[in-house]
């Protein structure tokens, strides 16, 4: 069973990854910005931009690995 469902499990993992990748970039990018004279509405929409590249890559993982779960 496990076995069979290790390659969901992978590309799920990696889809995590990124997704927390994404996360380590934007406060990086946050420290970044805070130090400079950055208005407030430029460090929102990098947030934005990071935050929905997260959110889409973790969605993207959990319905494929939902959708691959139910062909089998």
């Amino acid at each position: 069973m496990f076995a069979d469902n290790l390659e969901q499990i992978e590309s799920l993992m990696m889809n995590i990854a990124i997704a927390g990748l994404f996360l380590l970039i934007g406060l990086a990018i946050q420290d970044v910005l805070k130090k400079g004279d950055v208005p407030k509405f430029g460090r929102i929409a990098v947030w934005l931009v990071l935050f929905l590249g997260m959110a889409g890559f973790l969605a993207k993982g959990v319905i494929q690995f939902v959708l691959e779960a139910q062909l089998q």
